[in-house]
């Protein structure tokens, strides 16, 4: 909330100081930092909506909202990407007048705000997904507001105004690079991918050398609701029938919860050959 208030007030400064010194670069930050304002204001949404308990049309609960929010949050970020590039484009064509000291005034201004916004933002959980495509919305404006000031800077100088689209092209870069790794980690979420870090093919294996019982396993499925809340189901054989199945059971999840972080597994043991088949 803190960040979002600093960032919508000052994008109304930003767009007057674009629109008087005629920059670029003052003028896709403030672009950037409309896009923030909605992004801190979609992901402070995501913080209270998952809060919300399971109920019958959502059983799992609602904080699968969090990753919604960073997907749609790096979709705008690379949707700004776009347009930076667009209107770089134009200014190469067709140079304007840029006013150096009101972009240099406007542009330090800026650095302090996302300064302190970034410092609130990366104080968070930098795992949690919706905090961190916050904190690279307004990391985004932070490289904005640099670029803006070396651009103002040369301009006051040289008179070189050139500068401007050729710094803001390099900002849209660094911000399509974190966009699209934002994007792909969500949407990797989104389609109940298997966490990147997990081989499941290993962590069978070490389930069965490790848990007392396990003759073998297989129908493994693990996914996230969040990166933090892991879920697993999976199908397994005991190689001593007479052995109590609820202690290998238990022992195996407790394997799962110390080992891997996963705290919500569900585990079918199988008699006679697999159920499924």
């Amino acid at each position: 909330m803190v960040a979002l208030v600093l960032t919508g007030a000052f994008m109304i400064v930003e767009v007057i100081g674009g629109i008087i010194s005629g920059s670029l670069a003052l003028l896709a930050d403030a672009g950037h930092m409309l896009t923030d304002t909605m992004a801190l204001a979609l992901a402070a949404m995501a913080f209270q909506v998952c809060k919300r308990p399971p109920d019958g049309k959502l059983t799992f609960g609602y904080q699968r909202f969090q990753i919604l929010a960073a997907f749609v949050n790096g979709l705008s970020l690379l949707a700004v990407v776009g347009w930076i590039i667009y209107e770089a484009i134009n200014r190469f064509i067709e140079p304007n007048e840029i006013l150096g000291e009101t972009m240099l005034v406007v542009a330090a201004a800026g650095l302090l705000v996302n300064l302190f916004s970034f410092a609130v933002l990366h104080s968070g959980d930098q795992e949690n997904l919706n905090i961190r495509g916050a904190a690279l919305h307004v990391a985004g404006d932070l490289l904005g507001s640099v670029a803006a000031i070396v651009a103002a800077l040369v301009i006051i100088y040289t008179g070189w105004t050139l500068i401007d689209p050729i710094l803001s092209i390099a900002v849209a870069a660094l911000i399509f690079k974190s966009a699209w790794a934002l994007v792909k980690r969500s949407g990797h979420i989104l389609l109940e991918g298997a966490p990147e870090w997990l081989d499941v093919k290993a962590m069978q294996s070490r389930i069965v050398a490790g848990v007392p019982g396990v003759d073998e396993i297989h129908h493994v499925h693990i996914w996230g609701l969040t990166p933090q809340e892991l879920m697993l189901t999976m199908h397994m054989s005991i190689s001593d029938l007479a052995a109590s199945q609820s202690d290998v059971i238990r022992d195996t999840k407790r394997f799962l919860k110390a080992e891997y972080g996963i705290g919500h597994s569900t585990i079918e043991v199988d008699v006679d050959g697999c159920s499924d088949h």
